[in-house]
């Protein structure tokens, strides 16, 4: 089983020398890929995110998170080897073709190192203030989806859908990756069937070994129904998130007895300082 990372991607803590000497570590000390969240603003008076007891994010006033694929260039400026993922990016709100070529030009930058994580987001208002209703974001996500996939493979790119037109145009650069990995992240039956239609991955938030297993299930029911079989996408379960302890060793060995290929894990280190013995400690208890 894989072991990556998810990073802070929030000013003031998230620096050029945050990032950088992050990067570098983890490569050093073995971790499989760095993940970062995104939210493009967050609200004051916002409500309903899962991860946290009361439903708010909680952030103290004057910071925000960097925006993903541009701290993932830079991460990937500084490495070599480790692998680029988002945790995840919330395609419904984005503009769709800034976003196929935000992720292109990540991965041709970095060798062809870019996994992409995508949900509709928890986040009424976040999807608001980009100018997205939120009625029908999950069908909107869907054929964004299928535009992502049309822009990177074809040379003459065109398409027709309910939300977005496009002529037939040139898209270059394309992906490194011949076909470069879309990971969906949530744990509802809708995010199980939309893993089923694109997705060569799903990625669970926030779930304990017995919640991991009852979505498995789920998964492979989406799959069977779809004529795939989960041999064919990749599963990567975060277990935790910056506020609540990390998996235990039993905990890390029933996520692998479940199938699991990848668990990421938060470094929490809120300076430049703490990193180093916080990668030290990540790595001796997961990393093989």
């Amino acid at each position: 089983m894989k072991v990556g990372l998810f990073a802070f991607t929030i000013n003031p803590v998230a620096t050029p020398e945050y990032l950088a000497t992050l990067g570098r570590d983890a490569e050093e000390r073995g971790f499989a890929t760095v993940w970062l969240a995104e939210h493009v603003v967050t609200l004051d008076d916002d409500e309903g995110c899962p991860y946290t007891p009361d439903g708010r994010l909680h952030l103290p006033a004057g910071t925000g998170f960097l925006e993903p694929f541009t701290a993932l260039a830079y991460l990937g400026a500084v490495t070599t080897r480790i692998r680029l993922g988002t945790g995840i990016a919330i395609l419904p709100q984005r503009q769709p073709l800034y976003t196929a070529k935000e992720v292109a030009g990540v991965d041709w930058l970095t060798g062809g190192r870019v996994d992409l994580g995508i949900g509709l987001g928890w986040s009424r208002s976040e999807l608001e203030a980009c100018g997205v209703p939120w009625a029908r974001r999950g069908v909107r996500c869907d054929e964004y989806l299928e535009l992502l996939r049309t822009l990177w493979t074809s040379d003459l790119p065109e398409f027709d859908g309910e939300f977005y037109q496009l002529p037939a145009c040139r898209f270059e650069p394309k992906p490194v990756q011949a076909r470069l990995p879309i990971h969906i992240g949530g744990e509802s039956d809708a995010a199980m069937r939309r893993v089923a239609a694109h997705g060569d991955g799903w990625l669970g938030l926030g779930l304990d070994p017995a919640g991991t297993g009852a979505c498995l299930d789920r998964l492979d029911a989406a799959l069977a129904a779809a004529g795939r079989k989960r041999a064919e996408v990749s599963v990567k379960v975060s277990p935790h998130q910056a506020y609540t302890p990390p998996p235990t060793a039993d905990d890390a060995a029933r996520f692998a007895d479940l199938g699991v290929d990848e668990l990421i894990v938060w470094c929490t280190a809120s300076s430049v300082e703490e990193i180093e013995p916080a990668l030290d400690g990540l790595a001796a208890a997961y990393v093989t």
